[in-house]
């Protein structure tokens, strides 16, 4: 009849509907938003969780866990990959990988049902279904949003299998080319095969099930893997100005309450489109600029204090322009592929061996600083050091503007032992340590949940607006200096409430005695942050009196004032 047909994949004609009632999403503000990015089996499968081992590595088990999230202040929940994918993929056949298990998830195999191992153990997939759903319902009542973590670039019909799409119409779900008279697969993704998303019924699919997971399961939001995949034409494969699918999920009815944020790259070097995504006005990116700066700022690469200062106010450089917002700028030091922060702090090389990839695999260029030893280390200098560097990481996140986004773990320091592509291993190099948590509530996460907490409270910190001149003045005189790694700035209360606040970086080897502005209209700075003194010192949630007219910033230190 004409009618374009809508996917909607298999569905349990019995089912009992689940009650949603009583619970509305969040619809969080996008300039509140603090996102933690969680590997869904890997929060809950050790059994220093204290669950039942029956829920351990679930959707229930992430539901159990909500109180921690509350408390470390994050309100929004950023899943890695939960369509259900083939977990045993590299045991298929002998090779040197086959002792690992697929536990990140980016290999789809259906778009439109989750994981049924996530599932309680011994449950299928309506079970996993309805348990998704409760996981929802749990954080929505919460106060918490639920973001997924989305793989349309490709799927897992790579290395020649076959389940779908293959079988179905190869050339019309796969952008294909034809060298030397043999049709092969462009593999834009590393993956080897890249989905046709411009390609209209690819279109439709892409669309049916980003709406499913809205209506069925009442997600908040996507995040897209490789979205420079999303941006190639069908038959060229070039990246395209105004990509057909890119732009139907940016007008889509169903969408318009999602957030959504592009990772803007692929596995090409014309797919780098960090800051210049097609958006309109609507995507956001995982700003991988920000990183990058952010980590060469703070170990003491030289030459990048502009660069670090604009990173610190929302990227205005790239973001502003046109309707787009600061909170367009993902923010993030740390994700799921690359160094923990607890790594970034300790290793200078990264140590992929058991990966069975012979160190090929992982990024080479981690912009990380060791603090003067490979590893693990006893010296009590060298931890002091790396505590302080990462309490130093963490302040930059919260005050910047932009949506900051923190790494599962990074919350207590944890390591992969510097393994920095943990994407197959079902062991501790990924899962949550519990107990490691415990040793820290009162150390490095009382201070890293402090402020979060700090930072959503706080009206000049996540901003809906970029900042103009009489939202900031630099106290710096060094710009043109490339070996000046100080910097300090006032946010000016202009009304908003909470009081001006002072910050500043020092990642000189040597302290810095930095004259401080006169605090306004009589009242007098107090220390919220000195990431050089011991807790509880570190961090004063309401402020500590008695600061003078001067601070002597500490040698790889960073403070933060607030007036009062």
């Amino acid at each position: 009849n004409g009618e374009v047909g809508q996917w909607l994949g298999a569905f349990a004609l019995d089912e009992t509907p689940f009650d949603w009632s009583g619970v509305e999403p969040p619809n969080i503000p996008p300039q509140d938003l603090v996102v933690y990015e969680c590997t869904p089996r890997a929060f809950t499968a050790s059994s220093s969780s204290g669950l039942d081992e029956d829920v351990r590595g679930s959707f229930l088990g992430i539901a159990e866990k909500v109180q921690h999230i509350k408390d470390a202040g994050y309100n929004a929940v950023e899943l890695l990959p939960v369509f259900h994918f083939d977990e045993m993929e590299f045991k298929l056949s002998p090779n040197p990988r086959d002792h690992m298990l697929n536990t990140w998830g980016y290999s789809t195999m259906a778009f439109f049902a989750p994981m049924t191992v996530y599932a309680s153990k011994g449950a299928g997939p309506q079970q996993a279904a309805r348990e998704f759903k409760h996981m929802v319902k749990t954080m929505h009542a919460n106060g918490i949003e639920v973001l997924l973590d989305v793989v349309y670039n490709h799927t897992g019909e790579g290395s020649g299998r076959f389940f779908s799409f293959r079988g179905i119409d190869n050339k019309s779900y796969y952008m294909m080319e034809d060298l030397n008279g043999k049709v092969n697969y462009k593999n834009y993704t590393g993956c080897g095969n890249t989905f046709n998303c411009n390609h209209e019924p690819v279109m439709n699919l892409v669309l049916d099930s980003l709406r499913h997971w809205v209506d069925e399961y009442h997600v908040d939001g996507f995040r897209f893997d490789l979205t420079s995949c999303l941006c190639r034409d069908p038959n060229s494969g070039a990246i395209m100005t105004s990509p057909p699918v890119v732009r139907a999920i940016a007008k889509d009815n169903t969408l318009s309450r999602c957030k959504l944020f592009a990772e803007p790259w692929d596995c090409s070097m014309d797919g780098y489109l960090v800051g210049k995504f097609p958006n309109w006005d609507r995507w956001g990116e995982w700003n991988g600029i920000y990183r990058d700066t952010v980590r060469r700022f703070l170990k003491g690469d030289p030459g990048l204090k502009s660069q670090f200062a604009s990173s610190l106010c929302g990227s205005a450089d790239m973001y502003n322009v046109n309707a787009r917002k600061p909170y367009h700028s993902l923010n993030f030091i740390t994700a799921h592929d690359g160094f923990t922060l607890r790594d970034l702090v300790s290793y200078n090389k990264k140590q992929n061996h058991q990966n069975g990839e012979e160190g090929r695999d992982g990024c080479n260029d981690n912009h990380s600083w060791n603090c003067g030893q490979e590893g693990e280390s006893n010296d009590q200098a060298v931890a002091s050091l790396r505590w302080r560097q990462m309490r130093n990481m963490h302040l930059a996140l919260m005050v910047s503007q932009g949506t900051p986004m923190v790494l599962m773990g990074d919350e207590y320091g944890h390591t992969r032992k510097g393994n920095n592509n943990t994407y197959g291993h079902d062991n501790e190099l990924n899962n949550f340590d519990w107990a490691a948590l415990e040793k820290q509530r009162d150390h490095y996460f009382r201070y890293h949940a402090g402020l979060v907490k700090f930072r959503k409270n706080h009206p000049l910190l996540g901003r809906a607006e970029f900042l103009n001149d009489n939202d900031i003045t630099w106290h710096e005189d060094n710009w043109d200096n490339p070996d000046s790694l100080f910097l300090a700035y006032q946010l000016h209360d202009c009304g908003q409430g909470g009081g001006d606040l002072y910050v500043a970086f020092n990642q000189h080897d040597f302290f810095v005695d930095a004259a401080l502005p006169p605090p306004p209209g009589g009242k007098s700075w107090h220390r919220v942050v000195d990431t050089n003194l011991p807790p509880p010192a570190d961090f004063v949630e309401h402020g500590e009196g008695g600061v003078g007219a001067r601070y002597n910033v500490a040698p790889r230190g960073a403070v933060m004032l607030v007036a009062k």
